[in-house]
């Protein structure tokens, strides 16, 4: 109980409930999380079953009974008769597993390698901050692009569909380190030279515990504002390979998936095959971004 009441009266908390903008990002991006997480539950029909798929349902306008099957769906159905609906939730699953996958393994490799470099210095530094520096000189999506193609390449086709999601994170990763690795490696040149990590080590305390026990708790700060804001990009960026046909395999469409699908049907009328996927997407990595700029004000010093 204690403990709750102190993180209730902590300044962060005290941030928070004071702005509306932060509290309604927080509820839309927890609901659609919720949502896509009990998709199952929620969701009114499995859009990836094909023995519950009905051909003569496709095209369905929202709120609007079939004129052959008489079935209405809340916004529509596709031209292959699945209730986007159901699609949405089950695609925002695959969207926002990846995003998050993402995020974790970019940040652990980002810190692991800042803190390498911050602490080591040298030549160490130099090497990893110069291939940072290279790798910054390109859009990251091209870099996630290459790291596809090339991990698609060496994988052996019987495998490529089963393993495309997880080789989908690891490129979105990898094209999103640096930034983590930039921050920790400037912050721990600032922690490594200040008077409690100079009493450690006159005491003998062993350089790894220096490292994880003193300097890592003292950069996460930043790094947790860091990972807000780069989970909506790895959630766009997913969208966008996924979009350009790159993504997830077809059986396990994501949010990009069901995009580029509602695109090719835009003109034509069907409107609300793009419209709705579309629309979700922006309000997940719209609240998920006013959710990383709160968390940056909350955390500044200065602005408190």
């Amino acid at each position: 109980m204690n403990r709750f009441a102190r993180i209730w009266d902590s300044d962060v908390a005290w941030s928070f409930r004071h702005s509306p903008v932060a509290m309604a990002a927080a509820f839309m991006a927890l609901l659609i999380v919720l949502a896509a997480a009990l998709a199952p539950l929620i969701a009114p029909y499995d859009p990836f079953n094909p023995a519950t798929l009905n051909l003569m349902d496709g095209f369905t306008p929202p709120m609007e009974p079939n004129m052959i099957s008489g079935n209405v769906y809340w916004l529509g159905t596709d031209n292959q008769g699945r209730d986007i609906f159901s699609t949405i939730l089950y695609g925002a699953r695959i969207s926002i597993f990846v995003g998050f996958s993402a995020v974790v393994f970019a940040m652990v490799l980002g810190i692991g390698l800042g803190l390498t470099a911050g602490w080591r210095g040298g030549w160490v530094d130099s090497a990893l901050m110069r291939i940072a520096d290279i790798q910054l000189s390109f859009p990251s999506i091209l870099i996630a692009l290459l790291i596809f193609g090339i991990a698609r390449g060496l994988i052996p086709p019987s495998m490529r569909e089963d393993l495309a999601i997880w080789v989908l994170i690891v490129s979105i990763g990898l094209a999103d380190w640096v930034q983590f690795a930039r921050v920790v490696r400037g912050a721990t040149l600032v922690e490594k030279n200040k008077e409690y990590i100079q009493a450690a080590r006159v005491i003998g305390v062993r350089p790894v515990r220096m490292v994880l026990g003193h300097i890592l708790p003292n950069v996460m700060g930043p790094v947790l504002v860091i990972a807000t804001i780069s989970l909506a990009l790895a959630i766009i960026a997913e969208a966008t390979l996924s979009f350009l046909g790159v993504g997830v395999p077809p059986t396990q469409p994501s949010l990009g998936t069901l995009i580029r699908i509602g695109q090719g049907f835009l003109f034509s009328g069907e409107w609300w095959i793009l419209l709705f996927p579309s629309i979700t997407l922006l309000a997940l990595a719209l609240s998920v971004n006013l959710l990383g700029d709160w968390l940056r004000d909350a955390l500044n010093p200065k602005l408190r």
